[in-house]
């Protein structure tokens, strides 16, 4: 109601004072602070180890999909490096679970990772990964970029059926001239999971080396020592035979 009006109005007579209808709250503009927080990820100039998150997908109850891995986004924008790790609090896993193919999607605000598998023949593999973030922009009036990347027809963390693939090192991938993905540690099955656990692991073959590389230097150390040890005798002895007593 018009203050004038009102106040002409109370002057008359014609209103009471208890006829003025008092603002709701619904009504009523409260200052609470800022809404709507971007909670969009934050680049970071250094590298650090990112949190483990464990996923799973299942179809009509049962586990037909899991996985556990920490990642990495690694942005190059002008020669610069950029890291963000994944956050598995604020990360929702979707996706689905078929005959010969299987999806999982990791989602959150500003990004997605998704995998998906195909089952072929006594195999199964990762035929294609899909990688999206829209980091915060730097500055309030700097413009939002954004990072779209893919890795399409191959055969990544293949495994017979049945099987798990882990990898304790880090494996890095390429997906976009900008926009690389690192995952540490990583392990991931589709298809056939025993209880909906993880089945045999197959070793990648960086953990192989780092394993094997130890033995496989001793046994050269070793291998050395006894030629050396072999060369020394056989020179002793025919230097022994090479005189002749007078």
């Amino acid at each position: 109601m018009n203050v004038l009006v009102l106040a002409a109005l109370l002057l008359l007579g014609s209103v009471s004072p208890s006829d003025v209808d008092e603002p709701s709250l619904s009504e009523t503009s409260l200052d609470q602070g800022p809404h709507n927080v971007s909670r969009k990820p934050r680049l970071q100039p250094k590298e650090s180890k990112p949190p483990v998150g464990n996923y799973t997908i299942a179809n009509q109850g049962r586990v037909c999909l899991r996985a556990s891995l920490g990642v990495v986004y690694i942005v190059t924008e002008d020669k610069n490096t950029s890291y963000y790790n994944l956050d598995p609090k604020s990360t929702t896993a979707g996706g689905y679970c078929a005959s010969t193919d299987a999806v999982l999607s990791l989602e959150f605000d500003g990004g997605s990772l998704q995998f998906t598998f195909v089952k072929n023949g006594t195999v199964a593999y990762v035929k294609t990964l899909r990688a999206f973030l829209e980091p915060e922009p730097p500055c309030k009036n700097c413009n939002r970029t954004r990072y779209p990347g893919i890795l399409n027809h191959d055969e990544l963390f293949k495994t017979a059926n049945g099987q798990s693939f882990k990898c304790k090192s880090s494996t890095k991938l390429i997906l976009a001239e900008n926009l690389r993905i690192k995952l540490v540690p990583l392990q991931v099955q589709a298809f056939n999971l025993p209880n909906g656990t993880f089945g045999k692991e197959v070793e990648c073959w960086a953990d192989y080396a780092k394993r094997i590389m130890p033995i496989v230097v001793g046994a050269v150390v070793v291998g050395i020592f006894l030629i050396a040890v072999l060369v020394f005798v056989l020179m002793r002895e025919h230097r022994a035979q090479g005189y002749e007593p007078l």
